[in-house]
């Protein structure tokens, strides 16, 4: 399906959501011709572009749209609610994969077709199933991404291979992006996530000292956010940016997001990182001080702590724009951090067991319910299932809320790319037996 042209609202009046709903949003997505130099949001984003050259010069920028607010005070109905999630999720199941949005490069012929990856969700757990990732792009971006990550960047020791092998990240990228354009794209999220996991396990994990995490993490987030200083300790800094594996992934990661997003897009992912890092701190200290927080205090520090700059990039690797007044928007910013929570409890659940494995006390959510409410190992875990399903109803509510209230193609695109991104999260986890196994509770 091509990628929908410039919205055609204009700022106006506040009207009333149920004029919106589901036929606009069709229409929204409903084919459009759209040319190859024409532009997604206001010109800056080609459809389908390739990622810029390292080192070339972006495209001159084009005026941005009049921005777009959504009413307030909507109420969208429960069956109306149905149908916008219908469509800004696209069709799911085997077969269906060609029906999302258009790819800007033609895959090589299909290997032969390997058998789907074992699937074991979690009873009870709400989620959506997704098709299997195309097996021509795992493949690819596979490779690549190793080839970065041992080539380039050092990013594990030799004795790491299995794990990162393990870890399935171009299967992970491929069922959370799509729509990505090209596997240069899909490169962009890959990367991060790598870079991402290896500060987790080389900080705040394996062989993690906490006393000086702070410092460590800093440290680490000015490859993602320069330093900018005198002439005569900036070369010291940019030093240190190869001095360790985490801070080698950060900055060549960040060096091609950044030869690719707008600086927008950009600056948006630095704080959502810098949220990231707080969260870690906040988990370093309760451990070092054997505090169990309150659930509430933990759900607070796992909104944090969580997955949320990995769906907040969605429109860089799909190749279009959110733009910033958009992505700004308060119920945007409440979609986008529902969807970070709910999938990071779902991690919380499928990594139980090998958390029990680890050495001390690791909190995850069933961990601090059975603790300060005083209940079973099975109770918690369950109780934990339904604050996540909880928080997976509130997402897809506010997620269909919104794109009633704001019928702009962009919004509607970028919704549904954060919830593929939450029902490809879900897959992987379910799938990735080499690291995940669950409780027998049931």
């Amino acid at each position: 399906m091509p990628d929908p042209g410039p919205s055609t609202q204009q700022p106006g009046p506040p009207v009333p959501a149920a004029r919106f709903g589901a036929p606009a949003l069709a229409d929204a997505l409903a084919p459009v011709h759209v040319p190859a130099e024409a532009a997604v949001g206001g010109g800056r984003v080609l459809p389908g572009r390739p990622v810029r050259p390292f080192g070339s010069a972006p495209a001159a920028e084009a005026p941005a749209p009049a921005p777009v607010t959504p009413p307030t005070g909507t109420d969208v109905g429960a069956h109306s609610a149905d149908a916008l999630l219908r469509i800004l999720r696209g069709p799911s199941g085997l077969g269906t994969v060609g029906l999302h949005w258009t790819r800007g490069e033609e895959p090589p012929a299909a290997p032969e077709p390997a058998a789907p990856a074992a699937i074991r969700p979690i009873p009870g757990l709400y989620h959506h199933p997704v098709p299997e990732p195309d097996p021509v792009r795992v493949e690819e971006l596979s490779r690549r991404v190793k080839a970065w990550a041992v080539d380039e960047v050092q990013a594990f020791p030799p004795e790491w291979e299995d794990r990162f092998d393990g870890f399935s990240v171009s299967r992970y990228m491929v069922a959370c992006h799509p729509d990505a354009p090209t596997v240069d794209h899909l490169m962009l999220a890959a990367r991060l996530m790598v870079a991402e996991n290896v500060v987790d396990d080389a900080y705040c994990e394996d062989g993690a000292t906490q006393p000086d995490v702070g410092g460590r993490l800093l440290l680490a987030h000015t490859a993602l956010d320069p330093v900018h200083t005198t002439k005569e300790y900036q070369s010291a800094w940019e030093e240190s940016l190869s001095s360790d594996a985490a801070r080698r992934c950060y900055a060549s990661a960040m060096e091609y997001f950044t030869r690719s997003a707008s600086p927008s897009q950009a600056d948006r992912f630095r704080h959502d990182m810098a949220r990231l890092h707080l969260g870690y701190l906040a988990e370093a200290a309760w451990d070092e001080t054997e505090y169990v927080p309150e659930v509430w205090e933990y759900l607070a520090m796992r909104q944090f702590n969580n997955f949320r700059p990995c769906p907040t990039i969605t429109d860089t690797v799909g190749g279009y724009e959110l733009p910033a007044d958009l992505h700004a928007l308060p119920a945007m910013q409440r979609v986008i951090a529902l969807a970070g929570n709910a999938t990071t409890l779902s991690n919380d659940l499928y990594s139980y067991m090998k958390e029990l494995r680890s050495p001390g006390k690791h909190l995850n959510l069933p961990v601090v319910i059975a603790e300060k409410e005083g209940l079973s190992d099975k109770e918690a875990y369950l109780k934990a299932v339904e604050v996540h399903n909880d928080l997976m109803h509130e997402f897809e509510a506010e997620s269909a809320a919104l794109a009633a209230a704001c019928p702009d193609p962009r919004v509607a695109r970028f919704l549904k790319g954060v919830a593929t991104w939450v029902d490809g999260n879900h897959y992987w986890h379910a799938s990735n037996t080499y690291r995940y196994t669950l409780p027998d509770f049931w």
